[in-house]
């Protein structure tokens, strides 16, 4: 009778245990979704085209009527390589120089990049647009709304994103920017206080560097008066798919795809931020090559034991 009695305790604080637990719901910390496949199709991460823009898509008359109207522009550009490569005329630089990579002074200039929200992805309602100013300077303005929509499974929200075209040989082929020459990222911009974050994509062949880009902060004075920021290309940090990794290398600066600029600080509200040039400067004095060191730890190990 005892052993029955001992018994029947144990199963009754083994089912009360589990009640406990299933009215108490576990906590998700995180909403990235786990990796199940061995090959990730969609270059965006999940952010493809929905059924309404695929819907949208020109017939294919028109496609094959625009493929040969601008066949004429992929030779010009096909006939501009050649004549670079016979020609073998690379530009010149010495410690001290600059050069201008993009200049925003005209309505081409500007329109050559592009503007996100997280509203364009049906995640939030923030607004942003990139226009020509009255200075023949690039002005990235809007709105910032942090809010995550009713009944999304989003925890966080809210930025705003403008990102420079992929850079392409003739025909579609894949080109690298290829800034090996230069230290630094040389920006003059006039900005309002906020803090915007500098994104250099990586994405290469296979699908595991699609979502590569090297990051680092740009801080900015808000006020009337310009001010030039120098970035050096060894403070960028490695990040896959918003999450910085534990394991650093530095940057190879001729596989760069593209350049951005992300304002995602949480405070809603109206930004502007003004942009005169980008472009890349020598400076010789500056020798480092990584800004962070990596650290060998054995496995479990915690800090402070």
């Amino acid at each position: 009778m005892m052993s029955l009695a001992i018994l029947l305790k144990r199963f009754l604080d083994v089912r009360a245990h589990t009640l406990a637990f299933q009215l108490v719901k576990p906590v998700c910390l995180t909403a990235t979704p786990s990796r199940t496949c061995f090959y990730n199709a969609d270059r965006k991460g999940g952010f493809g085209y929905s059924k309404e823009e695929k819907a949208e898509k020109a017939p294919l008359k028109d496609q094959i009527k625009f493929g040969i109207h601008s066949l004429k522009e992929e030779f010009r550009i096909l006939k501009d390589e050649v004549i670079e490569t016979i020609q073998c005329d690379p530009k010149i630089y010495y410690p001290g120089d600059s050069d201008v990579f993009w200049r925003f002074n005209n309505q081409d200039a500007v329109d050559s990049w592009v503007v996100t929200t997280d509203k364009d992805n049906g995640d939030g309602f923030s607004t942003a647009e990139f226009t020509l100013g009255p200075g023949n300077t690039g002005i990235f303005s809007g709105v910032l709304d942090p809010t995550p929509p009713k009944g999304s499974q989003l925890k966080r929200t809210g930025y705003c994103n403008l990102r420079s075209q992929r850079k392409y040989k003739s025909f579609g082929r894949n080109d690298y920017y290829d800034w090996t020459l230069f230290t630094h990222l040389l920006f003059r911009v006039r900005g309002d206080g906020r803090t915007y974050l500098i994104n250099l994509g990586m994405d290469g062949y296979f699908d595991v560097t699609w979502n590569v880009i090297y990051n680092f902060a740009l801080y900015t004075r808000g006020g009337p008066y310009w001010q030039v920021a120098k970035i050096p290309f060894s403070k960028f940090f490695l990040s896959y798919k918003g999450r910085i990794q534990d394991k650093q290398c530095s940057i190879a600066k001729n596989r760069i795809t593209y350049l951005s600029l992300t304002l995602a600080d949480g405070i809603p509200g109206p930004f502007q931020f003004e942009i005169d040039y980008i472009g890349g400067y020598i400076d010789e004095a500056h020798d480092e090559e990584f800004a962070y060191e990596m650290y060998e730890v054995p496995n479990g190990y915690v800090a402070g034991y």
